[in-house]
């Protein structure tokens, strides 16, 4: 029997004013060395869906297990129309969705952070305030015990 897959939490803000891509995809690689082959995805702008684009094109050299972790049915339309295509096709190359809530609904979105930690034996932030939804996850984590890496 093959040991259980070392999960990451993917958690960041929607806009990124201080966000070093080039340490993200130095991270993410480092991540992979060291075992961890596994990545939950919140899907939302910003940091996220840059991550899961580093990450859809690593697949191509490592066997990466990656789920999308959506946090109503839907959501895919909060998105800006610019977005949405490359939104959809970062969805299609997860290797799972889950969706939280079948409609629009605020908590969805805890609900999907306290998922992907609850999931996870390390979370990936990129925090650049202690405000919102990033932060709770942080906050979250710490709680939990689940150790959490800065970019």
């Amino acid at each position: 029997m093959s040991e259980r897959q070392k999960m990451v939490a993917l958690t960041g803000h929607r806009v990124c004013e201080h966000l070093d891509e080039d340490a993200l995809q130095y991270e993410l690689e480092s991540l992979i060395c060291e075992g961890y082959t596994g990545f939950l995805c919140g899907m939302a702008q910003g940091f996220d869906l840059t991550a899961l684009k580093y990450l859809v094109a690593l697949k191509c050299r490592y066997p990466l297990y990656i789920e999308a972790c959506i946090p109503f049915a839907g959501h895919d339309k909060s998105v800006p129309r610019a977005f949405r295509e490359q939104y959809q096709d970062l969805l299609a190359a997860c290797d799972k969705m889950t969706v939280m809530l079948p409609g629009f609904s605020e908590w969805g979105y805890f609900t999907r952070d306290r998922y992907m930690v609850d999931c996870a034996d390390l979370v990936l932030a990129h925090l650049e305030k202690e405000e919102g939804g990033t932060a709770y996850t942080v906050s979250y984590a710490k709680q939990k015990g689940v150790p959490v890496r800065f970019i």
